[in-house]
C-alpha cells in the first residue's frame, strides 16, 4: 500500500528506493527538516544514496544478503561463528533452523527482521530449531533490550494506517480452517521397519486450495494418555480449572509437552531445595549434569525430580505453547480438487522403559478418525515448485517421504497435459515392502507421464545402495537433462542425504561436463541461483 506523504512535506525519498512506505515518510520528514532553509534547490535522493543513508541508520552491513549460514546443515555453533560481527537481526536468523519452513509463520530472514524489529515478541516459533534456537535467541534478544530506542519521528501528521488484516482462514498458522480427515492407508507391506501413512482431508469445508510444492500445516493434540499421565505425577484433578479450561483439556489441546522448557526446570528449582534446586537450575541454564538433557520431556522432567509438585497455574505458566507440524502436500489440486494428501512417517522410540511418540505424525496415523476435523492451514512454498514453463525436464529426488513432493508434481503434469519429461529417483530400504505409490508410478510411466524411474534399495543386499548412488550410475544421462534445461529437485533428509546427493551431482558435472571441481561446484552453485535447483529438506 502507497503512503502518502504529508501536504507541505517535501518528496526528498522516490518511490522506487528500497523503503517501506513507513521508512520512505519518516526520511522524507527527516531530511525535510534538515535542509528546510535552502529546500527550494533540492533533489530527490537517489536510490544508491538513499540506501546507504538507510544502511548508516539500521546499521546493516553492505553483504547484508549474503547469509552464508543460511544452510541447514550447518551445526548451531558454526551458523553462529559465520554471523560474528553482523548486524543482531542476521545474528537471529543465524540462530533459526535454516529451513525456511513457514512453521513460525515467515521465512528464517523475515522471522528474525520480525524479533529485531519489535514485531515479534514471540521467541519460540522454530520448531526445527527448538530449544536450541529459542536459547539463543533469548540471548541475542538482551542485546536488543539493551539497545538504545530509534529517534523518534519528526511531528507530522500523517493519515492513519489501517491495521493489518489477518490472512483468510486457512492461509496461516494465526488463522487456520477446519479440514476433515478422510482416511489413512499404510504404505508399507508385511516385514518393512518403517510405519508410513497416506492421509487424505477434504477441504471442501474450508474453500482451500494450494498448489504442489505448498506445505499443509496440522494442529495435532497431544495423547491423552501421556496427559493423564503427567496430572498423576503433578498429584492433581484432571478438572483443575486453569485460565478458563479444565487442566486435562488444558494439556491436550494448548500446550507442547515435548521437550521441556528451560522455563519448566526454572519453576522446579524454585520450589525445591538444596543439590535438587542446583540441578534443576544447571538444567535452566542449559547445563547437561545427568547427560540426560536431550531426552527430557515434560513428563521426563517430572520424574527425574520425584515428589516435586508444582501448583497446576504455576506449571501450566511454565510450558510452551503447541506449535503446528508442516508436511509436504502429496497431492495436486488439479488432479483432485477439494481433497489434499500427506504422506507421513509415524515416529516411535523407546527411552528407558517408555514408548515414546513423535506428537503429528502418531495424531495421523492413531488418533484423529475419519470423519472428525481439525485445525490446518496451507503455508506456501519459497522457492520450490514446478517450473513456469510446462515443457522443461524435471529430475525429482526423494528416498523415503520425500516422494511426497514429487507425487504432487507427477498428478499435476499428468492433470494439465505437460510435455516436459519427469524422472524420478527414489530409494528406501526394501523393494519388497517400502516402494511407496508403486502401482501408481508405474501407471504413470505406462502412460509416458514418468518418463525415467530410478530406484535404490539399501537392504536389499550386504551392499547399502542410495538414491545418490543410483545418480552416479547414470550420470552420463543425467548430465544431458542439465544440458538440456532440466530443473533439479530434492526432498527429505537435510543432514546427509541433500548433502549427498549435491556431492553427487558436483561429481557427475566435473566428470561428463568436463570441468574441474571447483567450476563443478560453481554450476551447481549457479543452478540453485538461477532456481533450476530446490530443495525442500528437513
Amino acid at each position: 500500500m502507497n503512503q502518502i506523504t504529508p501536504p507541505g512535506q517535501l518528496e526528498l525519498i522516490p518511490e522506487n528506493a528500497p523503503f517501506s512506505p513507513e521508512q520512505r515518510s519518516w526520511l522524507n520528514g527527516f531530511f525535510a527538516g534538515l535542509i528546510a532553509p535552502e529546500a527550494g534547490g533540492v533533489q530527490p535522493l537517489s536510490v544508491d544514496a538513499g540506501a546507504a543513508v538507510m544502511k548508516e541508520a539500521s546499521g546493516n552491513s553492505a553483504d547484508d544478503d549474503d547469509a552464508p549460514w543460511h544452510d541447514q546443515t550447518l551445526p548451531m555453533a558454526e551458523r553462529m561463528k559465520l554471523a560474528e560481527g553482523k548486524p543482531l537481526r542476521r545474528r537471529m536468523m543465524a540462530a533459526m533452523a535454516q529451513q525456511d519452513c513457514g512453521q513460525c509463520g515467515y521465512n528464517c530472514h523475515d522471522y528474525s527482521d520480525a524479533i529485531a524489529g519489535r514485531k515479534e515478541a514471540r521467541l519460540n516459533l522454530c520448531v526445527p530449531g527448538g530449544k536450541e534456537t529459542m536459547r539463543m535467541l533469548k540471548e541475542l534478544a538482551v542485546e536488543l533490550d539493551q539497545a538504545p530506542a530509534a529517534p523518534a519521528a519528526p511531528a507530522v501528521e500523517a493519515p492513519a494506517a489501517p491495521a493489518a488484516a489477518m490472512s483468510p482462514p486457512g492461509r496461516s498458522r494465526d488463522n487456520p480452517a477446519p479440514a476433515t480427515f478422510l482416511s489413512r492407508r499404510r504404505l508399507n507391506g508385511a516385514g518393512s521397519e518403517k510405519e508410513t501413512w497416506h492421509v487424505e482431508f477434504d477441504l471442501e469445508a474450508a474453500g482451500l486450495d494450494y498448489v504442489v510444492g505448498d506445505s499443509f500445516g496440522v494442529f495435532a493434540t497431544n495423547d491423552l494418555g501421556l496427559v493423564d499421565q503427567i496430572i498423576a505425577v503433578l498429584g492433581a484433578s484432571p478438572l483443575t480449572q486453569v485460565n478458563g479450561k479444565t487442566l486435562r483439556e488444558v494439556l491436550h489441546r494448548d500446550l507442547s509437552l515435548a521437550p521441556a522448557p528451560d522455563s519448566l526446570f526454572e519453576l522446579l528449582s524454585f520450589v525445591s531445595g538444596g543439590a535438587v534446586r542446583e540441578k534443576a537450575r544447571a538444567l535452566a541454564q542449559g547445563a547437561d549434569p545427568d547427560g540426560d538433557a536431550a531426552v527430557l520431556d515434560v513428563l521426563a522432567a517430572l520424574q527425574k525430580f520425584p515428589g516435586i509438585r508444582p501448583h497446576p497455574e504455576a506449571f501450566v505458566e511454565a510450558l510452551e505453547p503447541l506449535q503446528p507440524r508442516l508436511y509436504s502436500i502429496s497431492s495436486s489440486h488439479r488432479a483432485t480438487p477439494g481433497r489434499l494428501s500427506l504422506t507421513v512417517d509415524a515416529v516411535r522410540y523407546v527411552i528407558g522403559k517408555r514408548r515414546r511418540s513423535g506428537l503429528a505424525s502418531t495424531f495421523l496415523a492413531e488418533r484423529i478418525q475419519p470423519g472428525e476435523t481439525l485445525p490446518v492451514y496451507v503455508q506456501r512454498a519459497h522457492g520450490f515448485g514446478l517450473p513456469s514453463d510446462p515443457a522443461v525436464p524435471v529430475i525429482m529426488i526423494g528416498p523415503g517421504t520425500g516422494i511426497a513432493p514429487f507425487r504432487a508434481f507427477l498428478l499435476d503434469r499428468q492433470a494439465t497435459g505437460a510435455p516436459g519429461r519427469n524422472w524420478l529417483f527414489f530409494g528406501h530400504q526394501r523393494s519388497d515392502c517400502d516402494f511407496f505409490y508403486a502401482d501408481e508410478l508405474k501407471a504413470l510411466k505406462s502412460d509416458g507421464v514418468l518418463t525415467r524411474l530410478s530406484l535404490a534399495w539399501s537392504r536389499d543386499s550386504d551392499a547399502k545402495f542410495y538414491v545418490q548412488d543410483r545418480m552416479r550410475e547414470v550420470g552420463r544421462e543425467l548430465w544431458s537433462w542439465l544440458a538440456d534445461g532440466a530443473h533439479v529437485y530434492v526432498c527429505g533428509d537435510a543432514k546427509r542425504m541433500a548433502k549427498d546427493v549435491e556431492r553427487a551431482l558436483v561429481d557427475i558435472t566435473a566428470q561428463f561436463g568436463a570441468r574441474s571441481t571447483d567450476e563443478a561446484v560453481a554450476y551447481v552453485s549457479g543452478l540453485k541461483k538461477a532456481g533450476r535447483y530446490q530443495q525442500d529438506v528437513y
